[in-house]
């Protein structure tokens, strides 16, 4: 039980339904979705959507989605992957000639084809019981009407709208400025795309004049990206993969994806015992650390389009772990992996919803970048994501870009399993970050025996591009035990990452948690 004297805040409980998302708009409407009949799949639906009007700067509908969809009265857990590929024109040895050796970051060549709307359209009409019209006329309120600007919002949007160009300066800025917190953001333009994928479907956007207006914007900035390309978009269903953690199963999206990299994470970490270190000490962070190096070194080899993902049965094994975990020396830092060519950041959303019937839902959906590419189609204001430059130019790499092809992605929905039963829909985002989230709440929570709220409260640490990054929740005589173990240790500017979970009791009780880092909530009825 946590101590009422310190500020914070309790897990939230319930017993027929609870959302937890990272606005509280969201996670209201998630909850009256449910009230009004629809299942955990539709509230998620409706949150999202909702979500890109709440938090412009991380997602919206020219962004990517996955998700893990466990079904009423079942423990199967299915993964949708609705992430887009590259247009076809897209072409890495002819970026090389350019003398490129990345992806541009905010440039045109960046843009993947946007393929969030249609894993929408398709979860709705395969596992939604109310239609797209009920679920998306919260959204389409809020774009015509407004929403005020919540206070980590209008953080990240000034830090993000220095990107912004052309036409998209004109939709996310006032008066050439970010807002203020409290400030009021209208998106009409979008907010009629919803109404014609309420009444069409999926064609209402990958057919005709918003297709038209997202396609034209693009090729007027340079881009190969076609109608075909984007009438060709379509998501698919696969399985889960996963692995276990003392007496747990972490079950993660498959590649494109790097949920792969938290499973590989979890497995090196269960070669120590971190049930006997302090859970906020620098002996902890510090094996940590160096199990994120080597599982993201994995990743960073390994991970690529699904048709392209080569020796995932490898990175996942148990032999891989043990090599792994013997490289790790517990009192010195080892040299950080090979620098990625290929972007990483940390802008996202993330909902989930379980409702009476215990469907759960685990979505995360993104546009990269803090507003993707920096750039919006000229007639409806759709931000273009810049998922594109999660490919690496490397020759032969199987990340390397090429049209057709989906790039690694960051964000990563997560589900946990005990004894065979379903027990936690959650998602932790942060980008790069999101592997050592899920490991980090799932260790906490195992090893030292948190309750959800507490295990998403808890101080976080990173060891990625910029070094090891340890938040001010950890005291300064650990950054100093750290930086003599060689790290190099610096306090994010930005909290570590956002995390969202609901545990699923035995007893019929649902409890959720959210992470005070955003400015959301976890509601139940």
């Amino acid at each position: 039980m946590r101590d009422f004297h310190q500020p914070g805040r309790s897990a939230v409980m319930a017993e027929n339904g609870v959302c937890a998302t990272s606005h509280p708009l969201a996670a209201q409407v998630a909850i009256e979705t449910l009230k009004a009949g629809g299942n955990a799949a539709d509230a998620a639906l409706a949150g999202a959507v909702l979500l890109g009007f709440c938090e412009p700067q991380m997602t919206g509908l020219g962004g990517d989605c996955f998700v893990l969809l466990k079904p009423a009265g079942e423990d199967r857990v299915l993964a949708l992957n609705g992430s887009g590929r590259a247009p076809m024109g897209l072409s890495a040895a002819r970026m090389r000639d350019q003398g490129l050796t990345a992806v541009p970051l905010r440039g045109v060549e960046s843009v993947t084809l946007p393929g969030a709307v249609d894993a929408f359209c398709r979860l709705n009409a395969e596992w939604g019981k109310i239609g797209l019209p009920e679920i998306l006329a919260p959204a389409i309120h809020y774009a015509e009407a407004g929403i005020p600007v919540a206070p980590r919002v209008a953080f990240d949007w000034e830090e993000d709208a220095p990107e912004l160009q052309g036409h998209a300066r004109k939709v996310f800025l006032f008066d050439d400025r970010p807002p203020r917190p409290g400030q009021i953001f209208r998106a009409p333009g979008q907010a009629e795309v919803l109404r014609r994928i309420a009444r069409e479907g999926r064609a209402g956007f990958y057919e005709g004049e918003v297709a038209e207006d997202m396609i034209a914007s693009l090729r007027a900035l340079g881009g190969t990206h076609t109608l075909d390309d984007l009438a060709a978009t379509a998501c698919d269903w696969a399985a889960p993969v996963q692995g276990p953690y003392r007496g747990i199963d972490l079950l993660e999206h498959p590649p494109n994806g790097q949920g792969a990299t938290a499973i590989l994470m979890l497995k090196i970490l269960r070669r120590f015992d971190l049930q006997a270190m302090d859970p906020f000490g620098a002996a902890r962070a510090h094996i940590e650390a160096e199990a994120a190096k080597l599982a993201y070194d994995a990743r960073n080899r390994f991970i690529a389009d699904p048709a392209l993902t080569a020796r995932l049965d490898h990175m996942l094994s148990d032999e891989t772990a043990d090599r792994l975990a013997g490289l790790i020396d517990p009192a010195r830092a080892m040299p950080a992996a090979a620098p990625l060519t290929e972007a990483i950041h940390k802008d996202t959303i993330y909902i989930t919803v379980v409702d009476r019937d215990r469907m759960a839902v685990s979505l995360i959906y993104s546009v990269f970048w803090g507003f993707g590419a920096g750039l919006a189609s000229n007639r409806f204001g759709i931000a273009f994501q810049n998922r594109g430059a999660g490919f690496t130019l490397a020759e032969g790499h199987p990340n390397e870009a090429a049209g057709g092809k989906r790039p690694m992605h960051t964000i990563i929905p997560g589900m946990v399993m005990r004894a065979g039963r379903v027990e936690m829909p959650f998602g932790v985002m942060g980008g790069g970050y999101q592997p050592c989230g899920h490991a980090r709440l799932l260790s906490n929570m195992v090893d030292f025996g948190m309750d959800v709220q507490q295990a998403i409260d808890a101080p976080r640490s990173f060891s990625g591009p910029e070094g090891m990054q340890v938040e001010r929740g950890y005291s300064d005589a650990v950054r100093a035990e750290l930086a003599a173990m060689g790290h190099k240790v610096s306090i994010p500017h930005t909290p570590l990452g956002g995390a969202q979970a609901i545990v699923i009791g035995q007893d019929g009780v649902l409890v959720g948690g959210s992470d005070p880092r955003k400015d959301g909530i976890a509601l139940g009825y």
